[in-house]
């Protein structure tokens, strides 16, 4: 149900006169004092998503606990377009699953000069690729987007008078979970974003499915009915960009497998820059073991999470 404060915000707007301004969060502290979230405590739940499996399940959770709080209109799903890194269809498909429940859909991106500027190009305007301690793919080519998206619906939740005297509240829904890597583990599932929020917004993160299982994802899925993207069939355990510096050697080279013109580019960069894609992998070697194996066999979905619990297992993430 509506917090009480949000009551008097719309009985107020009715009236038309200000509501009163709601108490803010202290400094440093989410919005709900709580291990998760009030969604109705918020004024937008902006969910990301990648078109991958974490980000079907985390939105259809959200869809869900929105409904149950009579917030679902203020559900907004945004997606970072990653160019030519990115899986064939996946803009397409992650605003597939936003109109599969009714709910707004923003698409963002980096331009320079007007024009999409990817990862690949600036991979070699710097002459180094990312790293999992440079990971300027993220900050700078979603991260940053986003928030210019956030800043966007800030502005026209102000200009409609919805939210007055106070900072937007923003949850910003992501489908991180702890199982993909140590670090991720070490996360807090529901925290204050101190680099997003500033004096007109409050920003707070919130990971829906931080602890669950990639079989409760896949379960999940089935029962939304949402589409997952092919290249999981296909034999990827993730849905990131094509040739992820992060990914583990199988996906990659699947991923080399089913891209080989992407994979070409790629390793002339590489060349180009003298600088290995990874510390441990070129992406020449990708690329000669992916030409080198046989093709995989296509997995049927209800395979998917037996077989991602596999490479789990093996240490792959």
């Amino acid at each position: 149900m509506p917090s009480h404060a949000d009551c008097q915000q719309e009985l107020a707007l009715d009236l038309g006169v200000r509501a009163p301004a709601a108490v803010a969060a202290p400094p440093g502290h989410t919005v709900t004092d709580a291990a998760t979230p009030d969604l109705a405590a918020y004024d937008c739940l902006l969910v990301s998503s990648s078109a991958g499996k974490d980000s079907q399940a985390s939105l259809n959770v959200t869809v869900a606990a929105a409904r149950a709080a009579n917030v679902l209109d203020r559900v907004v799903v945004v997606h970072a377009d990653l160019g030519d890194a990115e899986w064939e269809g996946v803009p397409d498909l992650a605003a597939e699953h936003a109109a599969h429940y009714g709910l707004r859909f923003e698409l963002t991106r980096r331009e320079r000069d007007g024009q999409h500027y990817t990862i690949l190009d600036h991979a070699e305007a710097r002459g180094k690729w990312p790293s999992s301690q440079q990971r300027w793919c993220t900050s700078d080519f979603k991260r940053g987007p986003i928030r210019t998206v956030i800043t966007r619906l800030v502005s026209e939740l102000r200009a409609t008078g919805r939210v007055q005297g106070r900072p937007v509240r923003v949850l910003n829904i992501m489908g991180l979970r702890a199982e993909e890597s140590a670090a991720r583990a070490r996360r807090s599932p529901y925290a204050f974003n101190a680099a997003a929020s500033n004096g007109r917004r409050h920003v707070d993160d919130w990971y829906p499915i931080f602890e669950w299982s990639t079989a409760a994802v896949w379960q999940r899925i089935r029962t939304a009915g949402t589409r997952p993207h092919p290249a999981y069939s296909q034999g990827m355990s993730r849905l990131s960009c094509r040739l992820c510096v992060l990914a583990s050697r199988a996906d990659l080279v699947c991923a080399a497998r089913l891209n080989p013109e992407l994979a070409d580019r790629y390793a002339d960069v590489e060349d180009r820059i003298g600088h290995r894609f990874r510390n441990d992998l070129s992406m020449a070697d990708i690329i000669a073991e992916a030409r080198g194996t046989a093709e995989r066999t296509w997995l049927p979905l209800p395979e998917l999470s037996s077989a991602s619990g596999r490479r789990h297992d093996a240490g792959q993430r």
